[in-house]
Order: structure tokens, then C-alpha cells, then sequence
């Protein structure tokens, strides 16, 4: 009987990660850039009840008898679908269309990806104007290298062209290259990034070494639409019948743990007897 105790507790640690999944992915709907997360279970071991392959007489048994010790949480795993496009009225908002992934270069000086691509304009050392995020991390370009551009450049003047390259009027008031364009990554398992804070990704041995699209190191390189971001993929109506369903299954759990301790109860009063 405490076989099933321990079943349905570990149903119901699976249930409450499920739920802490749900709940992450509700919360962060209206994130830019945020990729649904599901919970993916396992089945622990099984424990042979008769590991005979005959019966008393003889026979050949076409099943032997094994009982699983319950589930636990495998992985949770992001689903890197394409978020819907949400007009912005920053000029310096762009969403990828594609596989691709920002860099940006985090407070430790290591590089971090992500599909925010919500960035601005601030002062660098040097003087310049430096592409960055809201939290003030420099955006990188496909060299590596923070993206710094001349201190007399206009910065709502300044445009991107669907491959990254970024523009700005030359004498004749007609964009021109400036020989500056957007580092562009993808990778052979984004599921295998590693999530940091603020919605910065960080490469992992599972991930897979980042793939420069400047390198014509993909198949298929990714297209930035400048003005607009890319808004969350979670499904709210899908989310909710999974919130139902979780729950309903941390209760039935619940039930198995009482009934197993009715069970005992009994059992202990027999005994008493």
C-alpha cells in the first residue's frame, strides 16, 4: 500500500511543475519575444511483481506482471514558433522573421541572444551613439562588436534593410550601407539555450555553438522588419484548457493518496482486532 503513497505523491510534484509551467507562460503573454514552455514527464522505474516467464503449470505467459513507481519531470521545453508581429512606434524596433537570434552582450561581458529586439540609442565611451536594449546591454553586429555609430548621425534617420544592413541618407537624402549590419544567430537546438533573466539566452552544450548568418553558415537567413516587434507565441485558450488539465490531475492524485490511507487504516484495524 505505501507503493501507491509514493506513486501519487510524485504525480502530484509532476502536476505542480506542469502548473508552475502554465503559470510562467501566462505571465509572460505579453513579453516581446517569449516562447511557450510545455513540461514534458517520464515514468520512473517498474518494479516485477512475478518475474517468472511461466505460470505454476508451465505455460508460457504472454505478459509478466510489473507495476510503475509513478512520473516525474523529464524536461520543459520552448517552442521557438513564429510570435505574431505588434506594431511599434520605437524606430529602432525590429522583429526577426525566421530562426535567427539578437546577440547582445550581457554585464559579464559574454554574449547573450534573444528575440527582443526592442532597442535604443545611448551614449558609449568614445562618444558615439550605441545600439542597446532597455536594460542598456550593447547589441552586437555580425563582427562581434558592440553596434556604434557616429556621434552627427541622427538616430530617426537611421534605417535597417530586411538583411541586416543598416542605412542612412547620403548626400542625396537616399539610404546608404554604412557598412554596419546585425549579428544574426541561429542554432542547431534552440531548446537547448540556456534561459537567463530578462529574456537573454545562453549558449549550452545541448544549444549547440551559435551560427553565423553573415557566414552563410544556415540554410536559410532570417528577415528583420524594422518598427515592429515580435509579441509572445503563448496560446491563452490552449494554456487554460492545460491549466484545467493539470490541475484536475494533481486532484485525482490527491484522491489516490487518500484512498491508499483508507486503505491502511483498515488495515491497521484488522489487525487491532
Amino acid at each position: 500500500m505505501m507503493r501507491s503513497l509514493w506513486t501519487a505523491a510524485s504525480g502530484m510534484t509532476a502536476q505542480q511543475t506542469n502548473v508552475d509551467t502554465i503559470a510562467n507562460n501566462l505571465a509572460n503573454v505579453n513579453t516581446t519575444g517569449y516562447k511557450t514552455e510545455s513540461a514534458e514527464f517520464k515514468s520512473l522505474l517498474y518494479q516485477n511483481l512475478q518475474t517468472k516467464t511461466t505460470t505454476a503449470n508451465g505455460e508460457r505467459k504472454p505478459v509478466n506482471a510489473q507495476v510503475g513507481l509513478g512520473t516525474r519531470n523529464s524536461s520543459i521545453t520552448s517552442h521557438y514558433t513564429q510570435g505574431q508581429f505588434l506594431a511599434s512606434d520605437n524606430d529602432l524596433a525590429f522583429a526577426i522573421q525566421g530562426d535567427g537570434f539578437f546577440a547582445v552582450m550581457g554585464d559579464d561581458g559574454n554574449t547573450y541572444y534573444t528575440r527582443n529586439g526592442n532597442f535604443f540609442i545611448s551614449q558609449s565611451a568614445d562618444g558615439g551613439l550605441m545600439l542597446c536594449t532597455s536594460d542598456g546591454n550593447p547589441v552586437i553586429d555580425s563582427l562581434g562588436s558592440p553596434i556604434i555609430f557616429d556621434a552627427e548621425m541622427e538616430a530617426n534617420k537611421i534605417t535597417v534593410n530586411a538583411d541586416g544592413q543598416f542605412m542612412y541618407p547620403d548626400e542625396t537624402g537616399n539610404p546608404a550601407e554604412i557598412g554596419i549590419s546585425f549579428g544574426i544567430f541561429q542554432f542547431t537546438n534552440a531548446s537547448g539555450l540556456d534561459k537567463t533573466s530578462g529574456g537573454l539566452l545562453a549558449e549550452s552544450e545541448a544549444s549547440g555553438i551559435p551560427l553565423n548568418e553573415a557566414d552563410g553558415a544556415v540554410t536559410k537567413r532570417s528577415q528583420l522588419k524594422q518598427g515592429y516587434l515580435e509579441g509572445s507565441n503563448v496560446n491563452v485558450a490552449t494554456e487554460m484548457v492545460n491549466l484545467i488539465t493539470a490541475q484536475r490531475a494533481y486532484e485525482l492524485n490527491s484522491k489516490a493518496i487518500n484512498a491508499s490511507d483508507e486503505m491502511l487504516q483498515q488495515a491497521n484495524q484488522l489487525y487491532r482486532a
